[in-house]
This record gives structure tokens, sequence and C-alpha cells, in this order.
């Protein structure tokens, strides 16, 4: 089985590599990496990694927290690798299918930014609309979204009213960008953590503003 595993590191050679090392010793293969934010000394990387049948995901954090200052922030399945690059295939992609552009943005988002699922809506005098959404978005019905119109990219309160009692239940963390105009928003969902950091805020709000040039939404 394969799972994303998000650790916090100090920032200093060879810290990955004990990482690494620690990890093959309950026989984890790691399969791809990726540095999610790096700042004051120290790192936060998402690893995906492949564990023999019938070793269970806690021996991940274990391993992984038995290297000197190594924090794991979150463990979950993963199916494949990071496709941490795949921005520019999918701004293609839109591009190339215009009349269905929102779909395949919110089709293809989660993929790139390890989100669990992603809905476009938009806020209007006559209400909350839901313009495309991923094949693993919750059907909850969502009422009112007090956070719209949205003039930039945020991370949001998971706690907060508006918020579906079933994914609080889960556990899910939120960030949403505007696309376009601020009547109108990305947003991602994370069930079960971990939080978004601050760079892939950032890194969601490029790529939407992109997006929204080329769908001139």
């Amino acid at each position: 089985m394969s799972f994303l595993i998000r650790v916090q590191l100090p920032d200093s050679p060879g810290t990955l590599g004990a990482v690494a090392t620690a990890l093959g010793t309950i026989g984890a293969d790691i399969l791809s990496v990726d540095v999610v934010e790096r700042g004051n000394g120290v790192a936060i990387d998402d690893l995906v990694v492949e564990i023999p049948t019938g070793r269970l995901p806690d021996a991940l954090i274990t391993a992984a927290e038995s290297v000197e200052g190594v924090e794991v922030d979150a463990v979950r399945p993963y199916a494949g690798v990071l496709d941490t690059h795949r921005e520019l295939e999918l701004v293609e992609e839109i591009a190339a299918r215009p009349a269905d552009g929102l779909d395949v943005l919110a089709e293809g988002v989660p993929r790139i930014i390890r989100a669990g699922w992603s809905l476009v809506v938009k806020h209007s005098e006559a209400g909350l609309h839901r313009l495309a959404a991923s094949a693993a978005a919750p059907e909850s019905d969502l009422t009112e979204l007090p956070w719209l119109p949205l003039e930039r990219a945020t991370i949001l309160d998971s706690e907060d009213g508006w918020i579906p009692e079933t994914w609080k239940e889960l556990g899910t963390e939120l960030a949403a960008t505007p696309l376009g105009k601020p009547d109108k928003a990305l947003l991602v969902g994370r069930p079960g953590g971990p939080m978004f950091r601050a760079a892939e805020v950032a890194r969601l709000a490029h790529f939407a503003g992109i997006v929204a040039v080329v769908l001139d939404t």
C-alpha cells in the first residue's frame, strides 16, 4: 500500500536521508518527494511511500520520528506518485477544452495540490451556484459561503458554522482562491488533513489566476 506522509524536519544536509534510512528499516520504499515549504531552518516535505502488505501505517510515524527533530504532520492513503509539476499540462488541457474548462479544472486540481476534492462555486443575487466538482467531491448542499466574495486565496477555518457536519467529522481542511472575479472561487478540501500551508495556498492562487485568464472568466 502507498501512503502520503507529511513531515517537518530540520532543513539541514542529511536529515531527509536519515528519514529515508529510518523508513527503510521497516521495509518502506519512498516513491517520490516534494518540498512543500521551507523557512526558519525547517522544511515541510511530502513523501509518498510504499509499505509491505500487513505493515500498519503507524509504523511510518514511529520510524520517521525516530530521527531527531522530525515530526509527522499526517499520514493518509495515496494512489500513485506526487504529480507536483502537472500545472502546465492541466492548463493546456483546459485551453483545448474551454467549454468543459471548469470541469477539467475541478478534476485536475486535487492531483496537483494533493487535496481530496475540489469545487468551483459562484455567489450571485439568486444564491449559491455549484459550477463544477471533482468526482470525489461531497454531495452536501451548501446553502451559504460567508467568505464569498473572496478577494485573495486563504485557508478557511475548518470549524466554521457554514461547514457541513460530515466535513467536520472527517477532519476536512479547506482552502479557497478567487477564480477570476471575487464572486467565483475554487474550493479545495483535504479530508483528514494535513492542514494547508501558506506555500500551497500561494501556489493554488497562482494556478487559479492563470486558468482565469485562459478561460477569460
